[in-house]
């Protein structure tokens, strides 16, 4: 248990050293969902007892001997040619225990480049590459701890930089298993080489998840408190400000601060639900209230902030699907599938 409270110390005080809000940094690609699961109720990572591999690969935690000689592979289209892809296989060592080795990569399409002159010097190509070694340990029937180690390089054009990641996740599993939260510090570490000198955060993120199986009924409630690491996450549009003062009175209407606490509150919780139905199908909901407020269109009634998703097993293959409404104009759509390599070879 000593090891357990020097972990999650160590995870807050990284999170202190390092406070930024994730999407305000280099490598976002290291902030999309690794399973369509978690994307289905716009979580970044689940907590959830018996996790497939998509799920585990982003959460260390969950890794276990379970996850031996499964494999999975996920694809994502977001906006403009932009495409994201991974591949995770998972493998039970003796002596060290199960180990997952995945590779991600995000790439956003091809462009047309230009000299100092404006003359046409051809197309060229933009993207992030991202491998994960991971490896989880049981300390006993209720903690287990896991840790992912990421390599990662970005070329572009012919620009070339490379980073270093890791993530720490602590989870707790109660004894009749219907209960689970994992801690975890995401992209902790830093940039190695550079595009220009100029050295980039990564998209460090300290936050919680958990989830909650109702007893005799097809519902798991599921919940994560994120971007723990820093409390003001209101961002101010300046096309929409939250406060306005009268040029005549210069009296100033906007949130009261009771309603900018609040506000900021809920910027931080995610909730969702998955619905089971039989052995083999399951449906999911999530909603953000961070994703709804900035992602809204003024006066324009939009569902950004909800997300979509659906689970099922066909011969052995796990799939899932889900689609996540970050935006009125487009919502990006996601695909994983896991599968035992026993059953098929």
């Amino acid at each position: 248990m000593r090891k357990v409270l020097a972990f999650v110390l160590l995870m807050f005080s990284l999170g202190a050293a390092r406070a930024q809000v994730a999407g305000m940094s280099a490598l976002s690609v290291l902030d999309m969902p690794a399973s369509a699961q978690a994307a289905g109720m716009g979580f970044d990572f689940l907590s959830l007892y018996g996790a497939d591999l998509p799920v585990a690969l982003g959460n260390p935690s969950l890794i276990g001997e379970g996850l031996n000689n499964k494999l999975a592979l996920g694809f994502v289209n977001v906006f403009a040619g932009s495409n994201f892809g991974s591949a995770a296989y998972g493998h039970t060592f003796k002596g060290i225990g199960t180990l997952t080795f995945g590779f991600q990569f995000g790439s956003y399409g091809r462009f047309a480049g230009y000299d100092e002159n404006d003359q046409p010097t051809g197309t060229f190509s933009a993207a992030d590459y991202v491998m994960t070694v991971g490896w989880g340990h049981a300390v006993d029937d209720h903690v287990s701890v896991g840790v992912n180690f990421k390599p990662i390089l970005s070329h572009y054009e012919s620009y070339t930089a490379f980073a270093l990641a890791f993530d720490l996740a602590a989870t707790y599993i109660s004894t009749n298993k219907a209960f689970a939260a994992t801690l975890m510090g995401r992209n902790i570490g830093a940039q190695l080489s550079t595009f220009d000198g100029s050295t980039e955060s990564l998209p460090f993120e300290l936050s919680v998840a958990g989830s909650y199986k109702l007893q005799d009924a097809p519902f798991c409630l599921m919940f994560s408190l994120n971007e723990l690491q820093k409390w003001n996450l209101a961002y101010e549009d300046p096309l929409n400000p939250s406060s306005v003062t009268d040029p005549f009175t210069g009296q100033v209407t906007g949130m009261t601060p009771l309603e900018r606490t609040l506000d900021n509150l809920g910027r931080h919780v995610n909730v969702g639900v998955e619905l089971t139905l039989g052995k083999s199908l399951h449906l999911l909901v999530g909603y953000s209230y961070r994703q709804m407020v900035e992602m809204k269109a003024a006066d324009r009634f939009n569902t950004s902030g909800f997300s979509f998703g659906i689970g099922f097993t066909v011969k052995g293959f796990n799939i899932s699907y889900a689609r996540n409404n970050y935006h009125f104009a487009q919502a990006p759509n996601y695909i994983s599938i896991s599968t035992d390599l026993e059953r098929l070879f």
